[in-house]
């Protein structure tokens, strides 16, 4: 006999009155084994941040009860307060129900240890980048930090701005198309209380930035291909598609940053920019540009590093 697994209407709990949960479920202990359960039965798709319906359980509760990742094991077995446990529920079905990826519901991402406000109007922080910040670039930068950065198409500012709290002498601006995004970077320029070293600045790619140069130029821009864009799951049609589509290969925004960056950038800086599974159409796309491609502990893929030399070297190629 076959059991369907993620048949939610056969087997999910997730209907039962709230009392019935309520008075059967406790401990945080009891709301980690059943958010888990319930994630696994709905098929849920995981890539903002979790991997699986245990670690995407583990995150709704310490998010829904505000506690951190290193919480004493102890309080495994602490009974929950009634509206803690209400919040769970809620939140267990709305992720359920809806598609919407945690971070949105949380209303909050962490991204190279730092927390950052998020909603619809930014992609969820996730890149591989963060590995980068958290070492300080020193692989360019082994003497000393750059002393300006740009975060371009930047979004929430958590590139820029992790930049900034792990950098503390250097200047950062955070560079995006989106009023919108401009505005959820701000708020989290706030939060982080670096206004005084972090600006935001509206741009579509450079032409905002007329004048200015950086030590180093962080991007993550859209990069996802048609094809990806058209078969992604439910949760990442939550997110902007201004951030996620960039024409048939990917590169719409990737081409006019690597034809455009040079003069922003000193002699001896360096570029670098995630592409994603659109790595591909890059090599595809410049055979004779010896991009470095980088890799990551964490894993991740598709992140290139060029300097300011080489782009000069292969300017031909991107005009």
């Amino acid at each position: 006999m076959t059991t369907h697994l993620n048949d939610e209407t056969s087997h999910s709990t997730l209907l039962l009155p709230d009392s019935t949960l309520l008075s059967d479920l406790l401990t945080l202990r009891d709301y980690l084994r059943w958010v888990s359960s319930e994630f696994y039965l709905a098929g849920l798709h995981y890539g903002h941040g979790t991997e699986s319906p245990w670690d995407e359980a583990v995150a709704l509760c310490l998010g829904a009860l505000h506690l951190p990742w290193n919480v004493d094991p102890a309080v495994l077995d602490a009974r929950l307060l009634p509206i803690e446990r209400e919040r769970i529920i809620r939140l267990a079905r709305e992720r359920v129900s809806t598609r919407r990826p945690l971070p949105y519901l949380l209303g909050e991402a962490f991204f190279a240890g730092y927390p950052f406000s998020v909603d619809e109007r930014v992609l969820i922080p996730r890149s591989p980048i963060g590995e980068l910040i958290e070492d300080g670039f020193a692989a360019w930068f082994p003497e000393e930090p750059p002393a300006r950065v740009l975060d371009l198409c930047t979004g929430s500012g958590c590139i820029g701005i992790a930049t900034a709290l792990v950098l503390p002498t250097c200047e950062v601006a955070l560079a995006d198309i989106s009023q919108d995004a401009l505005a959820v970077a701000r708020q989290n320029i706030t939060r982080h209380d670096v206004g005084d070293r972090v600006r935001a600045v509206e741009s579509d790619v450079f032409d905002g930035l007329e004048g200015q140069r950086f030590d180093l130029i962080v991007s993550n821009p859209p990069y996802v291909d048609a094809r990806d864009l058209a078969t992604m799951p439910a949760e990442f049609r939550h997110e902007p598609s201004l951030a996620l589509g960039a024409g048939s290969d990917g590169l719409d925004i990737v081409r006019r940053i690597l034809r455009e960056a040079r003069p922003h950038l000193t002699d001896e800086g360096w570029l670098i920019v995630e592409v994603g599974n659109s790595d591909r159409h890059v090599e595809a796309a410049f055979p004779e540009v010896p991009f470095i491609w980088l890799e990551f502990e964490r894993g991740g893929q598709g992140v290139f590093a060029l300097s300011a030399a080489e782009l000069d070297a292969h300017a031909a190629s991107f005009a």
